[in-house]
């Protein structure tokens, strides 16, 4: 017996005493009966529910950051091993020459310090977040600044640990936001003047698709190096161990709180990338939208990404949207981002959105983006950290109510201290799902993902549950 059968083999006893004949599933969205039962018996039963919701499949993961992904652990081995620096008073890591005398020792010369070892985890993450005096705004952003250098040349062990997590929790598909060649789309546009949007064909001509493409064609080559390491690091060609069958697909992000001629270079270079290479399927925006600059630029940018988009319409595009709410920025600010998004940038999905209910006119918003099957992107641990919004507040069941799809995700599991199968037995948890609106879940992980493989990724699902319904109404 396995061990989902072992887990729910005494449930399936205990339930069919009292469970009548079960119509044969329509769809693929239809469980059998057995399975829901299970489902909500397992609800009384915390641990258990996790551990059927990590052997569930979950489609995909659409919203994860590549370098918020990786756990604080892996970036202190990666820093030790590499010869990395760390900040003994601000927990920062810094690339060598290390300098003890001035508190900068090498970070392998601190792992057998294990009070520091454990607060230096804290400060790559929001580990333990509550109990220092910083916001969970706060420390989620500034870690990424802190652990940068120990991730400096770690790309494939980065895409290895993320995919390795991945196929543990019966994830077949991630799209990885990751921003290669960004830095030099930037450098394009240094010297270039900013006169506002009415400004951007005269700014679209003084950079020229020799100059982006060529930054494509480093890009390609830099990636073909990282998944040729990533799989070596997992033995693809020898041992090869599930992760080895994830399918990976990525999103350009562009920086947004640069000068926007920059953003805007950023933006065509993003574009022309995904039109350049089948592994970058989409675009985003990325970096706090509560940032001044982002506040400042914001409907310029979205008019640079409708731009973009008008040039180069096959390119998918999802923003990040709404990550505000009362009280982090003045409530003008939480009037129209989700709507200029969707309007203007013409996103295809949303990650956050989670002001939704401050937008002007948010019913007429909520019509709009169900008839434009615009998905929303819901990553609960990282609203409730960084916003503070959670349960009730938050806005995943109005969207459900107005159908809008949405999908669930991780947004950065790493500094989270998180991953999918946490985000699937919150949501749960908090919202009284049933196995059914669950699996839907699962299944818009994948409607709404951009990768070219969609159909036959859904087929793959298809078969996965059935598997492992299989296994649960069996107890084999």
């Amino acid at each position: 017996m396995t061990t989902l059968g072992r887990l729910f083999a005494p449930l399936l006893l205990a339930l069919a005493a009292c469970a009548g004949p079960q119509a044969a599933p329509s769809q693929a969205l239809e469980p059998s009966g057995d399975v829901g039962a299970v489902f909500e018996s397992l609800k009384a039963s915390p641990p258990e529910l996790v551990a059927f919701l990590r052997a569930m499949p979950k489609g995909g993961d659409l919203h994860s950051h590549l370098s918020g992904a990786i756990y604080a652990e892996s970036y202190i081995a990666w820093a030790a091993q590499d010869g990395v620096c760390v900040n003994r008073m601000t927990f920062f890591m810094v690339a060598p020459p290390c300098d003890v005398a001035a508190g900068v020792p090498p970070v392998a010369a601190t792992l057998s310090d294990e009070t520091f070892q454990f607060r230096l985890i804290d400060a790559l993450s929001v580990r333990n977040y509550a109990i220092y005096p910083r916001s969970g705004h706060d420390q989620f952003f500034a870690t990424f600044a802190m652990f940068d250098a120990a991730g400096d040349g770690r790309d494939a062990d980065m895409l290895a640990e993320v995919m390795a997590r991945a196929a543990d929790q019966n994830i077949p598909y991630l799209e990885l936001m990751t921003s290669p060649g960004m830095s030099s789309a930037r450098f394009l546009a240094s010297k270039l003047p900013w006169n506002g949007i009415g400004s951007l064909p005269e700014l679209r001509a003084a950079l020229p698709d020799d100059q982006l493409d060529a930054i494509v064609a480093d890009t390609s080559a830099h990636m073909d190096t990282v998944e040729a390491g990533a799989r070596a690091i997992l033995d693809c060609e020898g041992a090869h161990p599930p992760a080895c069958d994830v399918t990976v697909r990525y999103l350009a992000q562009v920086i947004r709180i640069f000068p926007p001629e920059q953003v805007f270079a950023q933006t065509l270079y993003g574009f022309r990338l995904v039109e350049g290479d089948t592994r970058f399927v989409g675009i985003n925006f990325v970096a706090p939208e509560d940032d001044h600059v982002t506040l400042r630029d914001y409907s310029a940018q979205m008019a640079m990404v409708g731009f973009a988009a008008a040039e180069m319409p096959q390119v998918p595009i999802a923003l990040h949207a709404g990550e505000l709410t009362m009280g982090l920025v003045p409530p003008e600010d939480l009037r129209f981002h989700i709507r200029e998004a969707v309007e203007i940038a013409g996103a295809d999905r949303i990650g956050h959105g989670v002001d939704l209910m401050y937008e002007d006119d948010p019913y007429g918003l909520l019509a709009e983006m169900a008839a434009r099957d615009v998905a929303v992107e819901i990553n609960l641990t990282s609203n409730d950290v960084i916003l503070g919004v959670t349960g009730d507040d938050h806005p995943f069941e109005i969207y459900r109510a107005y159908g809008v799809p949405v999908l669930l995700s991780t947004d950065d599991e790493g500094v989270s201290r998180i991953d999918l199968t946490h985000e699937y037995a919150r949501a749960v948890e908090t919202y009284d799902l049933t196995y059914a609106e669950v699996k839907t879940l699962s299944y818009n992980s994948l409607l709404y993902a951009f990768a070219d493989e969609r159909d036959a990724l859904i087929t793959e699902l298809d078969a996965r549950f059935a598997a492992f319904e299989a296994e649960v109404t069996q107890g084999r």
